[in-house]
């Protein structure tokens, strides 16, 4: 079983990574045929500020670990390690929930979307992250206040953008600012800054459900460890 998830782990973490690549080669041809920007540097770094990049990328190096932990090693994960991995788990969920409810057939700013890419950043990937948080072995309990370090990436997130947003140009659109969600975006959000602070909250409060959710998982009857084998 251990080799079984392992394998999965690599498998998904390469089908991520790829997803990755060719949605930033899609979007780097976009932005050179259709909006002729000569350099993209500033679009890349656009490209790697969604918080669906960065979760994505952040749940590919917990497989990675993951993987190389359930090869090398029998019995719980480090504690470290299942905090990590708890707060990928979170933020995969949380993406998934947020696009399929709210993104879904809106086109985001990153040039055009690669179809099979989206859905293995927001669907596949999501899925997978839980299923490993449900079924993968070696999952230990953890304590509550771990959910504190979950939330301290999203808190520092979302200050990035909303400080970056109204300073960083969007050559694609013609702006003089730039954010990765509507929903982020102060001047088409009925109420402004008032809406962009309400969807914060909420998408904040879903990250602490899901959260408090996978602590509580992580704290029931859990995939049992291989024992050790004696001498």
């Amino acid at each position: 079983m251990r080799v079984a998830f392992a394998v999965l782990r690599l498998a998904v973490a390469a089908a991520v990574v790829a997803a990755v690549v060719a949605q930033l080669i899609t979007s780097l041809r976009y932005w050179r045929d259709v909006a002729g920007i000569e350099d993209p540097t500033v679009q890349i770094v656009h490209f790697f500020s969604f918080f669906t990049i960065e979760s994505n990328l952040i749940a590919v190096v917990t497989l990675v670990i993951g993987a190389a932990l359930l090869l090398r090693r029998d019995g719980e994960d480090p504690r470290w390690y299942a905090v990590l991995r708890l707060s990928a788990t979170t933020y995969m969920v949380t993406t998934g929930i947020v696009y399929n409810l709210l993104l879904r057939g809106i086109q985001l700013p990153q040039g055009s979307t690669l179809g099979w890419s989206n859905e293995i950043l927001h669907v596949v990937a999501p899925l997978w992250m839980l299923i490993d948080w449900l079924l993968a072995p070696g999952r230990r309990p953890l304590r509550w206040r771990a959910v504190w370090v979950v939330v301290a990436f999203p808190i520092v997130w979302a200050c990035y953008t909303l400080i970056r947003g109204p300073l960083t140009p969007d050559a694609v659109q013609h702006r003089d600012y730039w954010y990765p969600y509507p929903f982020l975006d102060p001047n088409s959000a009925p109420s402004g800054y008032w809406s962009v602070a309400g969807y914060i909250v909420l998408i904040a409060a879903v990250i602490a459900v899901v959260g408090l959710g996978a602590v509580w998982l992580s704290r029931l009857a859990r995939p049992r460890a291989t024992p050790p084998a004696r001498a």
